[in-house]
């Protein structure tokens, strides 16, 4: 987080007293996202010991199917004039037009996590999405022995991130001909609950017929 937070600075042409930078996850309950914060603000103190001021302003949705809301967020951010934004966007669409209010108001945006529809972003850090799909199927395909019926469990329309994991998953399989995909539009949604019916919805089904599901998960990052 700290590498996200000196790539904002690193676009700015002014300089204030206090920089501020906002941080906006894409939620704020989940302990990925708690670690996310610890990063953010990790680096604001390495950065203001080596005489940098700098103010890290963390704020999100709660949940991470609030659209709306963070575009609120990114709204109320744009009209404060911060110095700069790291945004985790909730949909690679909707969060297009403000992104690019911001920019146009000189204002740089660094996109973190998943990917959003612009270039003209100051940049773009995330894990490889889709690499880590393969290696979720590639795993599948191991523990199977090679063989029988699996299921993937998406998480929600628009979030780029979980969308190329989804995408990577499949085309593992293809090394893998006696392994068959038997379901894939199942959606586990942005809480417990919403997970929890997806995932009944899934075994109700096919339950009898599955051999291993891969679902959609978020874990907090290493190191």
């Amino acid at each position: 987080m700290r590498h996200l937070v000196l790539a904002v600075l690193a676009t700015l042409t002014l300089a204030s007293a206090a920089e501020q930078i906002a941080v906006i996850p894409k939620g704020t309950t989940h302990e990925f996202w708690k670690s996310i914060y610890a990063g953010a603000i990790k680096a604001q103190r390495e950065l203001n010991a080596g005489g940098r001021d700098i103010e890290i302003i963390w704020k999100g949705p709660l949940k991470e199917d609030d659209r709306s809301e963070q575009i609120k967020v990114m709204e109320n951010f744009i009209g404060r004039k911060v110095a700069g934004i790291v945004l985790a966007p909730l949909d690679n669409q909707a969060l297009v037009r403000p992104v690019l209010s911001a920019i146009d108001r000189k204002i740089p945006v660094v996109i973190i996590d998943s990917a959003i529809s612009t270039d003209r972003i100051a940049s773009f850090v995330a894990t490889n999405n889709f690499k880590g799909g393969q290696r979720g199927g590639q795993r599948l395909a191991e523990v199977l022995g090679g063989k029988g019926k699996v299921a993937l469990l998406r998480y929600q329309e628009g979030s780029a991130s979980t969308m190329e994991r989804e995408a990577g998953f499949p085309e593992a399989l293809k090394a893998f001909p006696d392994i068959t995909i038997i379901s894939a539009d199942q959606y586990a949604g942005a809480t417990r609950d919403t997970a929890f019916a997806g995932a009944q919805n899934l075994l109700n089904r096919h339950g009898k017929n599955l051999d291993g599901i891969l679902p959609r998960m978020k874990v907090p990052p290493r190191g």
